[in-house]
């Protein structure tokens, strides 16, 4: 059922309801309202009578009949509609006129003693209300409705309730009509309302069921689908409705990271598949070298000693190669998939003092010289950092040796402007210019390089995904080869660092 239906359904159900809650209100208010009238009219008549009556009462206890029939007809005339009662000293009635209680019970039911104000009384299932007022027979009754002296005459004015009470229900009647055509008009009006009302969210429903679940993130926008920016974008539309802006902000920020969700699992999908491919390629060399020299030793089990001894450290190469091989792989597989929430605040100067003593430990014979500050933080992922340092002073001790002699290797790392600038010199042969930009491609090698070929890759990759640079060229003096990253610092004006939006070290082009 519709939005709009169902609030035109509630209001058709409501409205009614509150009309006829605000009558039963009512109704007591307008009976007060009327009775006050009725009574005040009362009030008003009896006070004209009064002096009347009180002339008549004396007439009849001083035995002066004409000048009570003289006051019995002025006390007719002033009585108008209203019913008059007037009771003399001695209890008798000397004049009821007008609508009064007539039925066996009636005078009966009629007070007997002046009260304070109107009473109802009831006869044969008809109310009235009636002022008694006390008449003193020799002129001298007060009249205030406190009681007279003993003897005293009595005047009650008389009016029925009929009128009062058809008046009651007439609103009563009035009320219940307008309930009943309040019905109607109220659902007609709460379903335009609704429909107005709801136009937005109908909007928003259009415009989401627009959207195409197959669009790759960045694809162009789909047809009937304004303000999105492509893909699975969506931009959201001010209606002036806030709770429908609140909608539409949500949907936009829930297909944002559904779309930030899609990419890094088909980026996670690619690097999988590129892990998958380039292990089978590049450990296809290294593992039938191993099955060769397995077969040897098992084809040959009265080997000599030195040429088992040969097979045995070629074994131990090919494993060293197969494990070498397979961390740089899933080292380059976690650095394109790493995500911001790994990034903190990390002193490169402690890190690059690790790194040379565990390069010491490696790479015997080696000389490592640090020139380092005493700290020096920059922003970024600290195990990544680690590797690229690693990778640095592995290849520089590996490729740094010249003629035979141990490479000389000299690290150092200082601040520059808003930048980390680290350097690693060797005392080896160097890059020729030509291949300086090949060598942080994927499996670049020279032939007799032991490496996997994914060290300078892992160097790369690491200095991207910090926001920095990589180079490599020849010392100042023209010999060996200086690897130079730099790092940007964290500075308090300078925005939060993002993430390359491409990440394809691994499944990307650069075998």
């Amino acid at each position: 059922m519709r939005l709009s239906t169902r609030i035109a359904l509630w209001a058709a159900a409501l409205v009614p309801l509150l009309v006829v809650l605000a009558g039963l209100l009512l109704l007591p208010l307008v009976g007060r309202d009327l009775r006050h009238q009725q009574d005040a009219r009362l009030e008003e008549r009896a006070a004209a009578l009064l002096p009347s009556v009180r002339a008549l009462v004396a007439a009849d206890s001083k035995g002066r009949p004409k000048v009570e029939q003289n006051q019995q007809r002025k006390v007719v005339d002033a009585a108008l509609d209203l019913g008059v009662r007037v009771t003399g000293t001695d209890g008798g009635v000397l004049l009821s006129v007008g609508p009064q209680p007539d039925g066996p019970d009636g005078p009966g039911a009629l007070p007997r003693e002046p009260g304070g104000g109107p009473v109802t009384v009831r006869d044969r299932g008809s109310s009235w209300r009636v002022l008694t007022r006390a008449v003193g027979g020799n002129g001298n009754g007060n009249g205030n409705g406190k009681g007279g002296a003993a003897g005293a005459g009595l005047l009650q004015v008389i009016a029925p309730t009929g009128p009062a009470d058809r008046q009651a229900a007439a609103v009563r009647r009035r009320v219940l009509l307008v309930a009943l055509v309040s019905a109607p008009v109220a659902a007609l009006l709460g379903f335009a309302l609704a429909e107005r009302a709801t136009a937005p969210l109908r909007r928003l429903s259009r415009r989401a069921a627009g959207l195409d679940p197959a669009a790759a993130p960045g694809a162009p926008a789909s047809p009937g689908l304004p303000g999105s920016p492509g893909g699975h974008g969506f931009l959201p539309e001010r209606t002036g409705t806030t709770e429908v802006d609140e909608l539409s902000s949500a949907l936009a920020l829930l297909l944002t990271r559904y779309d930030e969700q899609a990419r890094r699992t088909a980026q996670a999908l690619d690097t999988a598949r590129a892990f998958s491919a380039d292990a089978s390629h590049e450990l296809r060399t290294p593992l039938m070298s191993l099955r060769t020299n397995l077969d040897v030793l098992a084809a040959h089990p009265d080997l000599p000693a030195a040429d088992r001894d040969e097979v045995v450290a070629e074994l131990r190469q090919d494993h060293a190669r197969l494990l070498d091989l397979l961390t740089a792989l899933s080292t380059l597989a976690r650095g394109d998939l790493v995500q911001l929430d790994a990034f903190q605040p990390v002193d490169l100067a402690e890190l690059v003092d690790a790194a040379a003593e565990e390069a010491r430990r490696r790479h015997h014979g080696t000389v490592f010289a640090v020139h380092a500050p005493a700290e020096l933080r920059v922003f970024g992922w600290e195990s990544g950092l680690r590797i690229m340092l690693a990778n640095l002073l592995g290849n520089a001790a590996v490729h740094g040796r010249s003629d035979g002699a141990p490479a000389r290797v000299t690290v150092r790392l200082a601040p520059e402007g808003a930048q980390a600038r680290l350097t690693v010199d060797d005392s080896g042969p160097g890059v020729p210019p030509e291949d300086r930009a090949a060598v942080f491609q994927r499996f670049h090698r020279r032939r007799e390089s032991p490496g996997s070929g994914l060290g300078l890759t892992l160097v790369a990759q690491q200095a991207a995904l910090h926001g920095g640079t990589v180079a490599l060229t020849a010392q100042p003096d023209g010999t060996g080869c200086r690897a130079e990253v730099t790092l940007p610092l964290p500075r308090p004006d300078a925005p939060t660092l993002e993430l390359p939006a491409r990440r394809d070290w691994l499944s990307g082009p650069g075998r």
